[in-house]
């Protein structure tokens, strides 16, 4: 799949970086990744996720920031996106489809770049393959301690339906769907 635009994606996502202009501010492309792709993204997970060493279990952190080899493994199954501005992957995201249902699987948007439209990009990558897909539902989750997620996807649209307690290395998550 080539760019958001020629993807059957559907229009692509105008850039909504309110502190520049328009004329300035550089396009979001959004593309299926490739297994090309697979050094770059794994290095995009090691720059989002190292800030927050000390605020989650070394667990998580270590699961978030896979070497190659392991991404590679778990790829089985999840289709990936990635969001560029001038060539340079900014954000990513992965959909894994089941049951008639499409999960949200490690979104992540360089700390530069968060609030200018890049992970709405992505989420509306991942919902029009779930459509593509013929799912009837997108879900996430999110640590309940990151409220930025939580405030994210709220704002793209999905609804906070559950809370896990000490789900996951033992921290609490938050769900959100998406009807469809």
């Amino acid at each position: 799949m080539g760019t958001q635009e020629g993807s059957g994606l559907g229009p692509a996502r105008p850039d909504t970086n309110s502190e520049k202009p328009a004329s300035v501010a550089k396009a979001i492309v959004v593309e299926r990744l490739t297994h090309h792709d697979i050094p770059e993204i794994c290095s995009l997970y090691k720059r989002v996720w190292e800030p927050f060493k000390s605020e989650l279990p070394v667990e998580i952190l270590r699961a978030w920031t896979p070497t190659p080899l392991e991404f590679t493994s778990s790829m089985e199954g999840v289709t990936y996106f990635a969001a560029r501005r001038d060539t340079k992957m900014v954000g990513a995201i992965g959909c894994h489809i089941s049951d008639g249902s499409c999960r949200i699987l490690h979104l992540a948007v360089d700390a530069d770049q968060r609030r200018q439209g890049v992970a709405s990009a992505l989420a509306h990558a991942a919902v029009e393959w779930a459509r593509h897909s013929n799912c009837h539902s997108v879900w996430a989750d999110a640590p309940a301690k990151l409220e930025m997620a939580a405030a994210m996807f709220i704002q793209l649209g999905f609804r906070e339906c559950g809370l896990f307690h000490r789900h996951y290395y033992t921290e609490d998550v938050r769900l959100f769907e998406m009807v469809l």
